[in-house]
């Protein structure tokens, strides 16, 4: 099994982090019903007041750029966009395997 997955950070405006955990979170809620989405976490850190973290497992590397087309991620993308400062993909990672990943 190996499946692909993604670590990223998305650094906002002063403020702004709240807005972009609420956008962040409606993009993990229109990928429920996508069952190549296996994973869509959503993390703050307390020392990074303008820092939101998404770690996300899919089925395949395909599956995940094909969900970057998807309308609702396009609306939420165009929602997020004035607010961002910075966006820096941390890892790109082949999961292996554990609690939460259904086996391929």
């Amino acid at each position: 099994m190996s499946k692909f997955s993604l670590f990223g950070k998305f650094t906002v405006q002063e403020g702004e982090r709240e807005t972009m955990v609420e956008i962040l979170l409606e993009a993990a809620e229109s990928m429920r019903n996508l069952d190549e989405c296996e994973i869509y976490l959503v993390n703050i850190s307390e020392n990074e007041p303008n820092a939101v973290y998404v770690y996300e497992v899919w089925s395949n590397e395909h599956a995940h750029q094909a969900s970057l087309a998807l309308e609702a991620t396009q609306t939420l993308i165009k929602r997020a966009k004035p607010i961002i400062t910075g966006m820096e993909r941390i890892s790109t990672l082949k999961t292996r395997g554990g609690k939460g990943i259904s086996p391929s």
